[in-house]
């Protein structure tokens, strides 16, 4: 028995819309592949040409689908769904065959999709005609909706939103939830940058558009990106000012360890929690204080509620809506805004916390279990060169915990490792003097009293745990 056509399109669903989006591109596309200029066309509707061939394989299932179920059912041949669907199908095939007309048939893939990638490629490697100024020729070889020119200004919101903004003196710039944003957003903008400009020296292998555009990557946008050469301007910048202020930070708190580029998204997250712990870190537009406590900053216009939303490689600029305007700036309470359950924090940071609440570094697929302690040595060392621990308990605490990161790191070589023990073999000479001020490895006190020259003899053979134990002792003994 027939199905009433009345009841036909609200079986197609959401199917319909794409049916009659893809009936509006094909029209279009059919008569850009068969103009006589039909390369200028293309040049000039690069997007249109990535839109069908990037929806062609949903539609090519789509169809089928339809088909199928037409049949099974008996829908009538006058309804209006089955008409959509017939004059879909007559346009693909008249697309098709414009396609691999426009081809060299050693050329020709199988399917419509993998022609028009292929039409792309033909017609950016003819190149431009004569006349046609630079911009114009990277316009034509960065569409907008390219696919990783859409990650690299996902990754680039994120960027903007945490440095574009002033960073409170003395606290730690980002939140632990933008710490996390950036840990995603790190790797997937180097993977997008690198794959737009190697796109560049495939189709222009004069080099000119590639040089164009690096000659103008450091000079920070002055207008909203549109175009596709913009917006790669726009993503590499902040990837510069990402990168620039990172390396400051870390060379601040994990000095004198220098972690490699791959290393430094695994660090971000672990350092954010660790200096929220210590009540130095900036939560969503308030300070935390030691404990868990919070105390707001400014006049304490921060209504609504802060936090990130998850990061999605496939948000285009705009997108990343958890760092946009007032959340990102004037957030109230977040949900990393107290640290008053150690086991919570460490399920929801992936860091491991011990018993008294300490932040510690878990080894990942960027580093390994001596690395990630080197990392908490250095960190830990840092604290102590710009303070000294409140109380003759805390400070106890203070060299475990320096004791536990040695022994960590003990099998570890490099230059990073003799950095460290040059640290604490430093403070060891020093003696630990109770006029000592707080910058305990402070190089400004590198010269060391005649009568404690030879002093060091037995510290060249130390790994790092015992160096550690004897910087202990030199600081008790100087008291």
């Amino acid at each position: 028995m027939a199905t009433h056509p009345d009841t036909l399109r609200a079986r197609l669903e959401d199917r319909a819309d794409l049916l009659e989006a893809t009936r509006l591109r094909y029209r279009a596309l059919r008569g850009m592949l068969t103009a006589f200029f039909w390369k200028d066309r293309v040049r000039a509707q690069y997007e249109l040409l990535l839109e069908v061939a990037r929806a062609q394989p949903e539609v090519d299932a789509t169809l089928a689908a339809l088909k199928r179920r037409a049949a099974a059912e008996g829908w009538p041949e006058q309804s209006a769904p089955l008409k959509l669907m017939r004059e879909v199908e007559r346009l693909r095939e008249a697309v098709e065959h414009a396609a691999f007309k426009r081809l060299p048939v050693e050329a020709r893939p199988a399917t419509l999709g993998e022609a028009l990638l292929k039409l792309e490629e033909t017609v950016l490697e003819a190149g431009p005609l004569l006349g046609r100024h630079t911009w114009a020729r990277a316009v034509e070889l960065l569409p907008r909706n390219l696919p990783e020119l859409r990650a690299a200004c996902a990754a680039a919101e994120v960027f903007e939103q945490v440095f574009k903004r002033p960073a409170p003196e003395g606290q730690f710039p980002f939140t632990v939830e933008e710490a996390e944003a950036l840990q995603r957003a790190l790797p997937l903008a180097e993977a997008a940058l690198a794959a737009l400009w190697q796109r560049l020296e495939h189709f222009d292998t004069r080099g000119q558009v590639k040089r164009f555009l690096e000659a103008r990557v450091s000079r920070a946008p002055q207008r909203v990106p549109r175009s596709g050469p913009e917006l790669l301007l726009h993503a590499a910048f902040w990837r510069g000012v990402a990168w620039a202020r990172l390396r400051a930070l870390l060379e601040a708190r994990l000095d004198p360890v220098v972690p490699l580029d791959a290393e430094v998204p695994a660090l971000l997250v672990w350092l954010a929690a660790r200096e929220a712990r210590l009540g130095r870190a900036v939560v969503s537009g308030e300070v935390a204080r030691p404990g868990g406590a919070v105390q707001a900053q400014g006049s304490g216009n921060g209504a609504s509620s802060g936090g990130v939303a998850p990061f999605d490689a496939s948000f285009a600029p705009g997108a990343v809506q958890g760092l946009a305007g007032g959340e990102a700036r004037h957030g109230g309470g977040s949900a990393h805004s107290s640290f008053a359950d150690p086991a919570a924090t460490g399920r929801l940071l992936g860091v491991d916390v011990d018993a008294s609440g300490d932040v510690r570094l878990p080894a990942c697929e960027a580093f390994g279990e001596g690395r990630a302690g080197l990392f908490e040595l250095a960190a830990r060392l840092a604290v102590l060169s710009r303070e000294r621990p409140v109380g003759a308990w805390d400070e106890e605490t203070a060299w475990a915990r320096l004791w536990n990161a040695a022994r960590r790191a003990r099998d570890e070589q490099g230059p990073d490792v003799e950095r460290l023990r040059d640290a604490l073999r430093l403070f060891i000479l020093l003696r630990g003097q109770g006029q000592t001020p707080a910058r305990l490895f402070s190089p400004e006190r590198v010269q060391v009293p005649t009568a404690d020259a030879d002093a060091d003899a037995g510290l060249d053979g130390m790994d790092l745990p015992s160096l550690v134990h004897a910087a202990r002792a030199a600081a008790w003994r100087g008291r």
